[in-house]
């Protein structure tokens, strides 16, 4: 299919996604269709891997959150639970299919490039990616409610959802010109 053709359906299903919503809370729905419409817009913009795998890793994450949120019995375990294992069962499968060559890391403690205390590390940018959009996602609310604290308990609407995508989205671009 044209990407052009395609760009009008996305939008019009997260748009028809966010009108039908009742209820906006952390993590919730809207967040996590967001996070994956932007890690779709920016594989289709062709940015670096590490962009991307903070959106999935954010997209994960979130998720994660979402169905513990949902799910009315309550665990001690739950939570960590369902957020780990949403981001494990996301990233982990998506490694195999995106090839991305591993990025080397000189990390130099002293002394000339062939020192015995000096190494090369191969990093995967994509996991690297992941595990920084996740923890993102996991300090957001945190964060919204320092925010709300200092403005006495007033909030602004979609506070959560636009501090997370924020964060995102000027991370990405910080990575996306670092790297």
């Amino acid at each position: 299919m044209n990407k052009k053709k395609l760009l009008p359906i996305i939008f019009s299903f997260i748009f028809s996604f966010y009108f039908s919503l009742k209820v906006v809370m952390a993590h919730c729905p809207l967040c996590t269709v967001g996070a994956v419409a932007a890690a779709g817009g920016a594989a289709w913009l062709g940015v670096d891997k590490i962009v991307i795998g903070l959106f999935i890793g954010a997209f994960a994450v979130s998720m994660g959150w979402w169905m513990s949120n949902l799910i009315k019995k309550n665990h001690m375990l739950k939570t960590p639970v369902l957020v780990s294992s949403s981001f494990l069962l996301t990233v982990i499968p998506l490694l195999s299919v995106i090839e991305i060559p591993p990025y080397p890391l000189f990390i130099s403690y002293f002394g000339d490039y062939g020192s015995l205390f000096n190494r090369t590390y191969l990093i995967n940018l994509f996991l690297v990616g992941s595990i920084i959009g996740g923890l993102i996602v996991s300090l957001t609310p945190t964060i919204s409610m320092k925010i709300t604290a200092l403005r006495n308990g007033i909030t602004m609407p979609f506070q959560g959802v636009i501090l997370t995508f924020s964060l995102l989205i000027i991370l990405g671009v910080i990575l996306q010109l670092a790297i």
